[in-house]
């Protein structure tokens, strides 16, 4: 008799508890939320971040729809054009949103503590370069054109030391960050830029070998991948207000829930177009932004 009561009250609680969470979710759609493909492939990109869209979903109280974008430059577009309501670019990608489409960043992510990274070149310890200098004639990869490090950085260097890569190298090509690391430590590339955090990140996990390849040039400090929402839910003041309280509570909640961001990455903090200037101010010097 007892149990039955307890099952029919736990029935009732139940009940309501789902009266009283439905509403928030009623009538809205998912938001959609695309990351590019910081890890080797789409499947294990989708297993690193579902758990920060699911944080997120409890946090807004509102359906998060994960998507992994493949290159860089195809996020961009795709927050530039409303296809994306919420995602985690590098700087690059950023920008050309803002600039393009008015997309806004809310927060920059933090690794090990710093909202910053650096952009590398890096070589074969063996292929008799030392730095960008001995580069004439050789390979190079570049990232796809919507990399930071792995495009506009270098580019912009390159540019500043009166280096045309189109004829300057035996051969330019374009691909993604984990293949120009493995391609270099193969030795199939004589050499090719990157960021510090993924050839960090693939000599932890044992896809690469730390003596199978070495920096030769690294980049001034660049503002770390940025959370930007497109122009529609820019101008929706509350939303902002709670999407950074929920970025927010991504640090503290890594201590109970690890899995919520990949290694060394520690939280989110609140940032601006602003903090993202010397990302547009290559750009421009580059002839990649069209002056406004």
């Amino acid at each position: 008799m007892h149990r039955r009561t307890f099952l029919q009250r736990l029935s009732v609680t139940l009940f309501l508890l789902a009266g009283l969470v439905a509403p928030l979710h009623a009538g809205e759609p998912p938001l959609r939320f695309g990351v590019g493909l910081f890890q080797p492939d789409r499947e294990k990109n989708d297993a690193t971040y579902r758990p920060l869209a699911e944080f997120l979903a409890q946090r807004l109280a509102r359906p998060v729809e994960l998507r992994t974008v493949d290159s860089w430059e195809g996020l961009a577009k795709s927050l530039a054009n409303g296809e994306t309501d919420i995602a985690l670019l590098g700087p690059w990608g950023y920008v050309l949103a803002n600039h393009e489409a008015g997309a806004q960043a809310v927060a920059t992510i933090l690794y090990d503590g710093k909202p910053e990274y650096f952009a590398i070149m890096i070589t074969h310890p063996a292929s008799g370069i030392s730095s960008p200098a001995d580069l004439k004639g050789r390979t190079f990869a570049f990232g796809d054109k919507g990399s930071t490090s792995g495009y506009l950085i270098p580019l912009h260097y390159f540019m500043q030391q009166g280096i045309d890569p189109a004829r300057h190298f035996g051969r330019v090509l374009h691909t993604s960050h984990q293949a120009i690391e493995k391609q270099v430590s193969e030795r199939v590339l004589d050499a090719g830029a990157d960021y510090n955090r993924n050839r960090n990140a693939m000599i932890e996990q044992g896809l690469i070998r730390a003596e199978d390849s070495k920096i030769i040039w690294t980049s001034a400090p660049l503002p770390n991948d940025a959370v930007a929402v497109n122009s529609s839910l820019a101008n929706d003041a509350a939303f902002i207000r709670r999407l950074r309280d929920a970025l927010a509570d991504v640090g503290p909640a890594l201590k109970a829930q690890p899995k919520l961001l990949p290694a060394h990455y520690t939280g989110f903090v609140a940032t601006d177009n602003a903090f993202y200037k010397p990302i547009r101010d290559a750009g421009l010097a580059t002839g990649k932004l069209r002056a406004r």
